[in-house]
């Protein structure tokens, strides 16, 4: 029933791109600390994020998936920072950024803790969050580790354990040494030549549009790949499955489905893998693929204003 998951949900993870297509060369950026009330505009650098903060309001935190840039969000950035204060999170190895420390293990930790000790020198609270393919992921982990932080999740395609795409058996252990291969084979194409067709390729699985196509083409390019493979390892091999009754914020879960990936198939995938959330909501976006804020952005744009009220 599942078997055009893994296709679809392991590119995802962009694996087929920083496979076989390397990543530009960062240059190198000064890290600071955030300051109480950053100037709007801003952008803070942390040792695994950068962060931007937008606009006024109750605050939104946005955070994207693997090999992607804040650019991302861009729409949404505009929709809601006139009645918002909108937190940009991007991990520092991609849009071209410095790697930082995410040339270590620890990453999506390390995000963690980035996050968290803006939000609380911030002084911010009970924020809404919005995370993207391992952006959700990483959503999920900061409710767990500093629930005061969170008052609210939207997961945006994405799954509290991507073993689930293998077989519904999967499990951490039987992943790890797949993981690890590819994240080895990752490391070993860092700084050489790109190959502008195996990205064009994965973006056409990845995004519904031809703009949104050549967007993520573009995206996977600059990203490192040293961090794509480290953070990418780190995904596959995290099980929050059994921590998620210990979520109280409510979680809304946007999942896409098109022709090849039809509705009740990502439904019944979507909603066992969270089984035990507390609060739970599926809202499922026809005609659309991975980059489902790209693929349909108004439907997007119409389920995040629910969301946030």
């Amino acid at each position: 029933m599942i078997r055009h998951l893994p296709l679809r949900l392991a590119a995802s993870l962009l694996t087929l791109a920083v496979v076989l297509q390397p990543a530009a060369r960062a240059t190198a950026a000064p890290a600071a600390k955030a300051s109480p009330a950053t100037a709007a505009g801003a952008t803070v650098r942390l040792p695994h994020v950068s962060i931007r903060s937008v606009g006024t309001g109750s605050p939104v935190v946005l955070i994207p998936g693997l090999s992607s840039p804040a650019a991302v969000w861009d729409a949404t950035v505009a929709q809601l920072s006139p009645r918002h204060r909108v937190i940009v999170v991007q991990v520092n190895g991609f849009g071209g950024d410095a790697p930082g420390a995410n040339l270590s293990p620890g990453i999506l930790d390390g995000v963690v803790a980035d996050l968290h000790g803006y939000l609380a020198r911030e002084t911010l609270t009970k924020v809404a969050l919005v995370g993207h393919s391992m952006g959700g992921l990483l959503a999920l982990k900061t409710a767990l580790a500093h629930p005061g932080d969170v008052g609210r999740i939207m997961i945006v395609d994405s799954l509290p354990f991507y073993g689930r795409l293998f077989g519904p058996q999967m499990t951490v252990a039987a992943i790890e040494p797949r993981a690890r291969a590819m994240r080895d084979m990752m490391v070993a194409r860092y700084g050489k030549p790109a190959d502008p067709a195996a990205d064009g390729a994965l973006a056409a699985q990845m995004a519904a549009t031809p703009a949104a196509r050549e967007a993520v083409a573009a995206w996977v390019a600059k990203a490192d790949m040293r961090v794509s493979g480290q953070a990418m390892y780190e995904d596959l091999t995290t099980d929050v499955s059994d921590d998620l009754p210990r979520i109280t914020a409510p979680v809304t879960l946007v999942v896409p489905y098109n022709a090849t990936l039809p509705q009740a198939t990502v439904d019944t995938l979507y909603r066992d893998a969270y089984k035990g959330t507390a609060t739970l909501n599926v809202v499922e976006v026809a005609d659309a693929a991975h980059f489902v804020m790209l693929d349909r952005p108004q439907v997007f744009a119409g389920a995040l204003e629910d969301f946030l009220r």
